[in-house]
């Protein structure tokens, strides 16, 4: 795991901070191999590493399917989830000062997930999708009780353009009293896109304020799709 490490280490932090204070998202170029990304596709066929199988149409969450892993998480997934959460922590901790929350998250991945435990929250929350033609997700919010943490990654695991098209994924922005803004993105195999889970303050005549902020992804035209989704937090089922 030690090149995962350095991958994440050697990022722009001081960049990436300022996207995620800027627009509630930022990227990690290339973060995984294209080894990395095929093995994990590999591996959704698998029974014994998920604990949950959702087909979306049954819920009316969009067209696809996805799967939560059950812990112990492979050790792939859990190096990026524990070193991505000690990065991104400061910055969750200076939004919700912003925001006058009363709420710091601690430093290591390990001791947030014992509040997560407290709470009743105890089941893993990382998951793969996959998407067909005409699949989709709407939009929506990844909360799964009462403690959460305000950001989450995805890794994009095939080629758009070659294994896909369509398929973009999207972000929604609310403003109070004005109109939604939707930002379109199109990552690379391999790329890590780190967004806001719910939320992000932004700065008005008066302090800051939440601007709340949804993401999906839109229908697939052709080939297949796959994500992996790293939620910080546990959940309660």
């Amino acid at each position: 795991m030690e090149n995962i490490i350095q991958r994440i280490d050697h990022a722009d932090w001081g960049g990436v901070t300022e996207e995620m204070h800027q627009n509630g998202f930022a990227m990690l170029p290339k973060l995984l191999t294209d080894a990395q990304c095929e093995a994990l596709k590999a591996g959704y066929g698998s029974s014994g590493q998920y604990r949950k199988t959702v087909v979306m149409a049954r819920h009316r969450f969009g067209l696809g399917e996805y799967k939560y892993f059950d812990y112990p998480l492979p050790a792939l997934i859990q190096t990026i989830r524990t070193e991505m959460y000690a990065r991104l922590a400061p910055i969750a901790n200076t939004w919700f000062s912003a925001l006058k929350v009363d709420v710091q998250f601690p430093a290591e991945h390990g001791d947030f997930l014992h509040q997560c435990h407290q709470a009743g929250q105890r089941k893993a929350t990382v998951l793969i999708l996959k998407y067909g033609e005409g699949g989709f997700n709407t939009l929506h919010q990844d909360l799964y009780g009462e403690v959460y943490f305000p950001m989450q990654v995805v890794l994009f695991l095939d080629a758009p353009g070659q294994d896909y098209t369509g398929g973009e994924f999207v972000l929604t922005q609310q403003v109070p009293r004005a109109q939604s803004k939707a930002m379109v993105l199109q990552p690379r195999k391999g790329d890590l896109l780190i967004f806001t889970t719910n939320f992000k303050p932004e700065k008005g005549s008066k302090g800051y304020y939440r601007v709340n902020m949804k993401h999906g992804v839109s229908e697939v035209k052709s080939g297949s799709r796959h994500t992996l989704g790293i939620i910080f937090h546990d959940a309660t089922s």
